[in-house]
């Protein structure tokens, strides 16, 4: 009669699996559950120079003040719209992407295209804030002299000093920078869909539209599934260094996100328990609607994360 090994002996038989994975579980364990430890400054009065034990317990008082603050409600709904907007595009441009590069059928060309659109990706979000101020220049700036070239408006517009135009930049420059990137998992879906499957639809008379829209989307479709499910996870992530570097004082009320009101509190106004709160609800945010939208895939029968 068969005995199921125990779970030490199984152990025991995958040990060098155990020891190569040793490197990535201790480094895992260092930089993402010891720092959590500081999340109790979140509720606490805290105080630089004070040992732990010296610290002031304040309960849930910063968290009050989180959600009755107007300035957190404001970054709070400017960080779902930026997450948003960037969201959408972002996956309507990749996938709308990777379908296009799929039937080219010059490999040559295809590679020099996949090539070129993924190379914004390598740039720093530092270098890529300067291209975009640069562009949208009133003097001198290449999007409003094409703009009046062509005879769409008569004089510069104020791009950066414009509250109604801030988030639209926000997303099509995340669009140029990432949209490469994003459809290198989706591509690589596409290959693994069975080309007997499109000889016989070519048989059947499919022309390339109705092979793309009967056999690729719904062959990549548990890919698109799970990079929604994590990229719901990342809802109150909208981004730092853009916002942060674009924003002035014209645009400040649409243009900060949750990471520049940590920042502003953490580090600036030296308020480390407010800063921990709002961190530490954004990553429970995150975290939720992540079991959330798994719930969901689960429910409907689509692939899930876990």
């Amino acid at each position: 009669m068969y005995k199921e090994k125990t779970f030490f002996q199984k152990l025991s038989i995958d040990r060098q699996l155990l020891y190569m994975s040793l490197p990535l579980i201790l480094y895992v364990i260092l930089f993402s559950y010891v720092p959590v430890w500081g999340w109790t400054m979140a509720f606490q009065n805290f105080k630089p120079a004070r040992t732990f034990s010296q610290q002031e317990w304040a309960g849930l008082r910063w968290f009050k003040f989180l959600f009755t603050d107007p300035g957190f409600m404001r970054v709070l709904r400017n960080t779902v719209a930026m997450s948003f907007i960037n969201m959408a595009l972002g996956y309507i441009t990749a996938i709308v992407f990777a379908l296009m590069l799929n039937e080219l059928k010059i490999g040559l060309f295809k590679r020099a295209v996949q090539t070129i659109s993924y190379l914004p990706h390598f740039l720093s979000w530092i270098i890529v804030t300067g291209l975009v101020a640069a562009m949208l220049s009133v003097e001198n700036g290449a999007i409003n002299d094409l703009l009046m070239f062509l005879g769409f408006i008569k004089e510069p517009v104020l791009w950066l000093s414009e509250p109604k135009y801030f988030w639209g930049i926000i997303g099509i420059t995340y669009v140029w920078k990432e949209v490469g990137w994003n459809t290198i998992i989706y591509l690589a879906a596409m290959a693994g869909i069975d080309p007997a499957m499109y000889e016989a639809a070519e048989i059947d008379g499919c022309n390339r539209y109705q092979k793309m829209w009967y056999i690729t989307l719904p062959g990549i479709k548990p890919t698109v599934v799970i990079m929604m499910i994590m990229s719901i996870g990342h809802i109150l992530d909208a981004g730092f260094e853009m916002q942060y570097l674009l924003k002035n004082g014209l645009i400040q009320d649409v243009a900060e996100t949750i990471d520049i009101y940590v920042i502003k509190y953490g580090l600036e106004s030296f308020n480390y328990s407010l800063a921990t709160a709002a961190g530490m609800f954004k990553n429970v945010v995150n975290i939720s609607l992540i079991f959330v939208a798994n719930a969901l895939a689960k429910r409907m029968g689509e692939e899930r994360l876990i």
